[in-house]
């Protein structure tokens, strides 16, 4: 039996968002192979809160995210870690599909054309979620791009690797505050692909188990157990 308390299919070219209490999890699979799932997080409470991905990169020393990384706010707390993940490396530094990159790049199909086969680009779906909390362009950040994996050529160039797509790969995220989060699944703006990707997205909302003294995450980097006490201060009387 499913320990899912909630799931969802996103298809391709999609957005959502949700309000994730502290101690849930997300479990995110890419159900066919090839999809892009970008976020963005906020303190609900504090919406000037948000996903910090120069923290998160340069407080743990790495250029990936993947099992044992945290996901920083701008506040030097941590939004959410990564428990599971057998993809094994996610992109924070690309950003999202641009208006401009997406009419540069591919067929722009309407929704009043092609219903639900139309072309969002990851800007705009940013913002049309974002729009429903009060924010606005002003708030874009940058995102994570799970399951994209982005590596550099010989020249120093950033180059995505369409090889590390792979039909039932999934990533964990347990949140340690509550967390406004934003998804879309608009493709990586280095996806070379010519026609436009449209791969799903599963979502499950799961509880989380409590908390260890030895918990890998918090572990994982002495930063990260330095986040974890501002957290912890942060939920003091709570």
């Amino acid at each position: 039996m499913s320990d899912s308390l909630y799931t969802t299919i996103l298809p391709g070219s999609a957005h959502w968002s949700m309000r994730v209490r502290r101690g849930m999890q997300l479990r995110f699979t890419d159900v066919e192979g090839g999809a892009n799932l970008a976020l963005l997080m906020y303190n609900p409470e504090d919406l000037l809160e948000r996903y910090n991905a120069p923290d998160t990169l340069k407080g743990q020393h790495t250029f990936k995210l993947t099992r044992g990384n945290c996901l920083y706010s701008d506040m030097g707390r941590v939004f959410a870690s990564m428990v599971d993940d057998d993809f094994g490396w996610h992109d924070t530094v690309c950003g999202t599909l641009s208006e401009k990159s997406l009419k540069e790049k591919y067929q722009v199909r309407s929704y009043q054309d092609c219903h639900n086969q139309w072309t969002l680009s990851g800007e705009h779906s940013f913002l049309t979620e974002l729009a429903k909390y009060g924010l606005g362009e002003r708030d874009l950040a940058a995102n994570l791009n799970l399951f994209s994996k982005v590596i550099t050529d010989d020249d120093g160039n950033l180059v995505f690797d369409a090889s590390a797509a792979r039909a039932g790969a999934s990533v964990t995220l347990r949140f340690e505050m509550d967390t406004l989060v934003i998804l879309h699944t608009c493709p990586h703006p280095l996806n070379p692909a010519a026609d436009y990707p449209m791969k799903p997205v599963q979502v499950e909302m799961l509880k989380a188990a409590p908390l260890s003294d030895d918990d890998y995450c918090k572990h994982f980097r002495p930063e990260n157990g330095r986040a974890f006490e501002n957290n912890r201060l942060y939920h003091l009387g709570v």
